[in-house]
C-alpha cells in the first residue's frame, strides 16, 4: 500500500518523526498539566521508549502517530494519529485516532484540525469502516475535540481500561465514527464511484504486545 509519509492541512504537517523530535517530546511528557489524565508522568527514558513504539507502529503497519510540525511557529509541537491498541475489550480489534500537544499549542484548534485529516486518511486512504478514540470521562479537553470532529458516544460503550492497574481510575469512554457517518458529515456518497474500498479492521490487529503505544 502506497501510505504517503506526510499529511499537510491549512496549519499543521503531519509528518515523520525526526531525532531531534525527542527532546520536545520527553518536555510535553514530563508536564504534569499534559499528562493529567494518563497514570502519570514519563521519564525521558519512557519517553523515548514510547517514541520508539511509535516507530515500529510506522513500520509495521505503514500509518501512526505523526509528529505535528506547525510551520513559522515550532518544529514540533506533539503527536496526532492513528494507531492500533494492544489490549482486548469488547470493542477491539480496532484503529483509534488520538493526539498529545504541549500545553503552548492548546485552545488553538490544532488537535480538531489535525485529527480530521487523520480521520480522512483513515476512512478514504485505509479503507476503514470504524474509528474509535476513548480517555477518562473527566478530560473534558480531549471529548470536546472527540466532539468537533463528528464522534459519537454512547454510556453502554463505557469500559474498564484492562492495561491500567487496579487501584487507579480504569473507567473510560469510547467514541466512535463509522465510514458512512464520516462521509455524511462531508456530503460524500456513500456508495458508488468515490465510495472507495473498504477494509476489515481485523487486518490491523496488533499481535503483541510489545507494539502498544497507548
Amino acid at each position: 500500500m502506497g501510505l504517503p509519509r506526510e499529511i499537510q492541512t491549512a496549519r499543521l504537517l503531519l509528518r515523520r518523526w525526526r531525532p531531534e523530535d525527542r527532546l520536545p517530546f520527553a518536555s510535553l511528557n514530563a508536564d504534569p498539566v499534559v499528562m493529567e489524565h494518563f497514570p502519570s508522568t514519563l521519564t525521558r527514558q519512557q519517553s523515548d521508549t514510547l517514541a520508539d513504539r511509535i516507530e515500529a507502529h510506522f513500520t509495521h503497519r505503514g500509518f501512526g502517530l505523526w509528529a505535528v510540525e506547525i510551520p513559522v511557529v515550532t518544529p514540533f509541537a506533539g503527536f496526532i494519529g492513528l494507531s492500533v491498541p494492544a489490549f482486548q475489550a469488547r470493542f477491539t480489534p480496532c484503529v483509534e485516532v488520538g493526539w498529545r500537544l504541549a500545553r503552548a499549542h492548546w485552545g488553538m484548534g490544532y488537535a480538531t484540525e489535525g485529527a480530521l485529516a487523520v480521520l480522512n486518511f483513515g476512512f478514504e486512504q485505509l479503507g476503514l469502516n470504524e474509528i474509535v478514540s476513548f480517555t477518562v470521562p473527566e478530560n473534558t479537553r480531549s471529548r470536546r475535540v472527540m466532539e468537533k470532529i463528528g464522534m459519537t458516544y454512547s454510556p453502554a460503550d463505557d469500559f474498564d481500561h484492562p492495561a491500567l492497574v487496579e487501584g487507579r481510575p480504569r473507567l473510560h469512554v469510547l467514541y466512535r465514527m463509522t465510514r458512512r457517518n464520516e462521509r455524511d458529515r462531508n456530503g460524500v456518497p456513500t456508495t458508488g464511484p468515490n465510495s472507495g474500498p473498504t477494509r476489515d479492521v481485523h487486518k490491523f490487529r496488533n499481535e503483541s504486545r510489545s507494539n502498544e503505544i497507548k
